[in-house]
């Protein structure tokens, strides 16, 4: 079946659904959605969106935290681009209808690691998920806006593999993943907003929707991609059998919770004069160095000191969620290892959100603005969302009309159902395993090249199962996946230095000049 839309947008994230809200009042648009449209890793993100709402505070200290957090090795200009942009973001979700905490005289902010004022501005400790809702009623209601739940997408329809000879993106073949057909949708200007890839690593705080699938197919596609060595680790993961990716905000050592080894000694001012509000990379490392000396599976959190009245205040939903597995913040500990949390590397996009693509545009965690650079400072991760998804929506609604190639329809005749899929499902175990212990926290050569050859093996398997038999979600997911752990490994040895959230034993110092892990792909001859 073909499908045709002005905009295609792939994820219904914060990007992906912010970008919709505002092109859909001119624009006929379709939102792919993998799950149910609730779910995405912004609807996971707790702490906050950072911007400058304060009069104490100021644009250059929130770009300078910005680069101290991102080893300067953060674009200028995007940094800047985003961070003045910032209160427009805040202002245009309030006009949404985001229930945005209150304080005395306006809304609360709070502070987070690496931040030297209080400029995170949430709704409890949920604000992810309060935003989220808030847009998925406006978009669910929206005439002009298709939402294809449990939608999968393949790839990207571009005139190179059409052998047309220019450089554009006019669609995807998106699979349905209920009745099992693909779906030809052909349209002008598609947007990425598919999150990170988080999936990729064994432990995360991601949810199963992160498999880094823009950046996969972008990269197939020949958009360059830069920096993926960078993926940040959130230091605090809820550690418990039970509790599968969930996260212990960053507000809650910014709110002055203590991390302790488990004799109750704090660890954190012996690895940083800043201790707790230290940013995550720092955190992170000391963390896995407290456990790699102590033998321990994990650290604790202790934010019990603050009382019980401030903890159901500011803390409610993790409150409630640790006391579901027995354990009450208010009087004990939080036990918590780091998880593979933010891509902050991706699909190199300028200041108008576009790729290396003509019609191809990346928002969100998929895209390398130059935002982060070496790790991303808390809750500057929702901002980009929507300042270059607005960015995008600016530059697609400035294009003139186009009128669209007839896009052949998905061939499966030489395909069959796959007779095994338990190939699948151990390749996807294998790979997450074998990147968490090669392409951690630390690093080394000799462990990079290791995982390298692994996934080789791993391609060149993947690409004969995916040619032989029809695609399902879990394929789709998993060719997806060992495209990214290779990109992550490619950039991580392209490294020859410790930066951020890459650090080398073989190359513990750090270079004088930053410099971005850029890989471009070779476009096919036509």
């Amino acid at each position: 079946m073909s499908l045709h839309y002005d905009v295609l947008i792939i994820g219904s994230g914060l990007a992906g659904q912010s970008a919709a809200l505002r092109l859909a009042d001119t624009k006929r648009v379709a939102v792919i959605s993998k799950r149910t449209v609730d779910v995405s890793a912004s609807a996971w993100a707790q702490g906050g969106i950072a911007a400058v709402l304060d009069s104490r505070d100021s644009i250059e200290a929130h770009i300078r935290d910005t680069f101290e957090a991102g080893s300067h090795l953060n674009d200028a200009t995007a940094t800047r681009f985003v961070v003045e942009n910032g209160r427009r973001a805040i202002d245009w979700l309030i006009d949404q209808g985001v229930p945005f905490t209150r304080g005395e005289g306006g809304y609360h902010l709070t502070r987070e690691g690496g931040h030297s004022a209080r400029r995170v501005i949430h709704v409890a400790d949920a604000t992810g998920l309060a935003v989220q809702q808030t847009l998925t009623e406006k978009l669910l209601a929206h005439p002009n806006i298709t939402v294809l739940e449990n939608h999968i997408a393949i790839d990207f329809i571009t005139g190179d593999k059409l052998g047309l000879g220019d450089d554009r993106c006019y669609g995807a073949y998106v699979l349905d993943t209920a009745s099992g057909k693909v779906l030809t949708i052909a349209a002008p200007a598609t947007l990425i907003a598919t999150g990170g890839a988080g999936k990729v690593y064994l432990y995360t705080t991601n949810p199963d929707t992160s498999t880094g699938d823009g950046i996969a197919m972008a990269w197939r596609a020949g958009c360059s991609v830069a920096n993926m060595e960078f993926i940040q680790f959130h230091p605090t993961c809820l550690y418990h059998p039970q509790a599968k990716s969930f996260l212990i905000s960053e507000a809650v050592r910014g709110e002055g919770g203590i991390l302790r080894l488990p004799d109750g000694t704090r660890f954190m001012p012996q690895h940083d004069a800043r201790a707790e509000l230290a940013p995550r990379d720092v955190v992170a490392r000391a963390i896995d160095f407290e456990m790699k000396k102590y033998g321990l599976d994990c650290v604790f959190l202790d934010i019990a000191h603050k009382g019980r009245d401030f903890i159901l205040h500011h803390f409610p939903n993790i409150h409630a969620r640790c006391l579901e597995l027995g354990i009450d913040i208010t009087r004990e500990p939080i036990p918590v290892v780091p998880a593979a949390h933010y891509t902050c590397g991706g699909i190199v996009t300028d200041l108008r959100a576009r790729t290396s693509i003509d019609g191809l545009y990346a928002a969100g965690e998929a895209a390398c603005t130059g935002l982060h650079g070496a790790n991303r400072l808390a809750s500057n991760s929702l901002l980009e969302c929507l300042v270059f998804a607005e960015a995008a929506v600016n530059d697609i609604l400035a294009q003139p009309a186009r009128k669209l190639p007839k896009l052949p329809k998905w061939d499966e005749s030489r395909v069959t159902d796959a007779d095994e899929e338990v190939v699948i499902s151990h390749n996807w175990d294998e790979l997450r395993r074998f990147m968490w212990d090669y392409v951690g926290i630390v690093r080394t050569t000799k462990r990079l090249r290791r995982a390298q050859h692994r996934i080789r093996l791993l391609m060149r398997e993947i690409d004969e199962f995916y040619a032989n038999f029809r695609v399902t979600n879990d394929l789709i997911e998993l060719r997806n996946l060992v495209v990214t752990a290779d990109l992550i490994i490619r950039c991580a040895l392209k490294r020859k230095e410790s930066r951020g959230l890459h650090f080398s034993r073989d190359y513990p110092e750090t270079a004088p000049i930053a410099r971005r892990s850029l890989l471009r792909r070779a476009r096919r001859k036509t």
